[in-house]
C-alpha cells in the first residue's frame, strides 16, 4: 500500500493552502503546458489518477468528456472532491494506485498530476493503464522530475558565486526517497529519466511529447519567485499513446 500522507492532518493543512489547491488549475503554473499536451476530450471516458480535490476531473467534463472516474488514496481528498462536485458523470473513488486494477479497454484517456512518484511499482501501474486504455487511447501525466527528487536532501544551496544550486546526487540509485514537506518522512520513489520513459515504451506506449516544465517570462513577471525554476527542472510532463 502506498503511504497515505495526504490524510496526515499536518500535511493536509499545509497542502490545502498551496496556490494550486486554493485557485485550482489556474494556480498551477504548469497547467497551460499540460493543457497543450492533452487530446480533445469531447465524448471521451477519462480516468483521473490521484484526482485530489477534483479540479482536473471537473475541467474534463467542462470540455465535454462523457464521464470521469477520479481515484485517490486520501479520504480527505475524495471527501473534498465530492463536496465540490455536483456532476453525476464524475465518480470519485478511494483507491491505492499500487494495487488499482482498472477494467480493460474502459478509458480513452488516463490523466494523472503529480501522483506517480508516490508509487513504488511503476512498471505494474503503467502496464495496467495500458490495458485499461482503448487502442489509440492517451496517457498524459506529470511527475516530479528525477533531477528534482534524486538527492537525499533536496534543497537549495549557494555556490561559490552566491547562485542558487540544486544538488544532484545519487541520481542512478533508484528507490525510496524520504523528505520533510509539511510533515516528516514523506515517501516518494525516485526513478531515472531513462527508466521512466523505457517503462512506457516497454509497456507498449508510443511517446508523443516530453516537457521539462519551465515558467514563461510572463509567468515570472507576474510571480517573480518562479524564476528559480529556471535553475533546475522540478516537473516532467509526459504524453503517450497506446499503440
Amino acid at each position: 500500500m502506498a503511504q497515505n500522507i495526504y490524510d496526515n492532518p499536518d500535511f493536509f493543512a499545509g497542502y490545502s493552502q498551496l496556490p494550486r489547491q486554493v485557485h485550482g488549475l489556474d494556480g498551477a503554473p504548469e497547467w497551460p503546458a499540460i493543457r497543450a499536451m492533452l487530446p480533445d476530450v469531447s465524448g471521451r471516458r477519462v480516468a483521473d489518477l490521484g484526482c485530489g480535490f477534483g479540479w482536473a476531473s471537473r475541467w474534463f467534463r467542462e470540455q465535454g468528456a462523457a464521464s470521469v472516474a477520479g481515484y485517490d488514496l486520501s479520504h480527505n481528498m475524495i471527501e473534498r472532491a465530492r463536496a465540490d462536485t455536483s456532476d453525476p458523470a464524475i465518480d470519485y473513488r478511494i483507491a491505492d494506485l499500487e494495487v488499482l486494477d482498472l477494467p480493460e479497454a474502459a478509458f480513452d484517456l488516463v490523466y494523472s498530476a503529480l501522483a506517480f512518484h508516490y508509487v513504488g511499482d511503476f512498471d505494474r501501474l503503467i502496464r495496467m493503464i495500458h490495458r485499461a486504455l482503448v487502442p489509440g487511447g492517451d496517457l498524459v501525466f506529470t511527475i516530479e522530475h528525477p533531477i528534482f527528487m534524486a538527492a537525499a536532501h533536496p534543497h537549495w544551496t549557494l555556490d561559490e558565486d552566491g547562485r542558487k544550486t540544486w544538488p544532484v546526487n545519487g541520481y542512478s540509485i533508484e528507490g525510496e526517497r524520504r523528505t520533510d514537506w509539511f510533515a516528516k518522512g514523506v515517501l516518494k520513489h525516485h526513478r531515472t529519466l531513462a527508466t521512466t520513459l523505457n517503462t512506457l515504451i516497454g509497456a507498449g506506449f508510443a511517446l508523443r511529447r516530453i516537457e521539462e516544465f519551465v515558467p514563461t517570462a510572463a509567468q515570472i513577471a507576474e510571480m517573480p519567485a518562479l524564476a528559480e525554476e529556471l535553475e533546475r527542472p522540478m516537473m516532467m510532463l509526459v504524453a503517450a499513446q497506446k499503440a
